[in-house]
């Protein structure tokens, strides 16, 4: 079987419409798929990349987010508290036990964001959208605070760098990566290719 990893933060808009196709690319390609939350900023400071893109690109951004999410037919609001601190839902999403989980609590955390417009970056926006998936938003949001969590999501991203990711969302088929939503026809075509090698 094919494996195809995604490495993501929520407070990526693009890993947003990028997660929502992963039901549709695992139906079609019969993939595993393996998730990797890793802090975004992080990775931005080993490249030496600013946090935010300049306002014209800002402001391009919205409408090609717009025209992705239309195409893909998924809710999408630009939140107002954007950017914001997304550690705590990316280390919530590492505490939740089991890959099953663990992509409920994603979905679960880039839906609030950006399909509703929630500030993720607050704890009580965390904990409900994680009950909204039907698992323990307050024992998530707990041991999120733990050390090995904390530990863990380091790990992820250092991992991640040392990899080559310069951004999200990334894939991984075996070790060739693709970057941005944009490149999953190319993630199919290499899941297939797999696959069938």
């Amino acid at each position: 079987m094919a494996t195809c990893e995604f490495v993501f933060d929520v407070a990526s808009p693009y890993s947003y419409l990028a997660s929502t196709q992963l039901k549709a690319l695992r139906e079609r390609t019969g993939c595993e798929l393996r998730l990797h939350p890793v802090a975004l900023g992080g990775i931005f400071k080993s490249t030496g990349r600013a946090e935010l893109p300049p306002p014209p690109q800002l402001r391009w951004m919205t409408h090609d987010l717009a025209r992705w999410a239309k195409k893909y037919g998924v809710p999408f609001r630009f939140p107002s508290a954007f950017p914001t601190r997304t550690l705590l839902a990316q280390r919530a999403i590492v505490a939740a036990a089991g890959e099953e989980a663990r992509q409920a609590a994603m979905h679960a955390l880039f839906r609030a964001y950006w399909g509703e417009g929630w500030d993720v970056g607050e704890a009580e926006v965390v904990r409900t959208a994680l009950d909204g998936a039907r698992l323990d938003g307050a024992a998530l949001i707990a041991r999120a605070g733990e050390q090995p969590i904390k530990d863990e999501l380091r790990a992820n991203t250092d991992a991640a760098i040392e990899r080559g990711v310069f951004g999200v969302p990334t894939f991984f088929v075996g070790q060739e990566l693709f970057w941005g939503n944009d490149r999953l026809e190319f993630v199919e075509a290499a899941l297939r290719t797999a696959r069938r090698g």
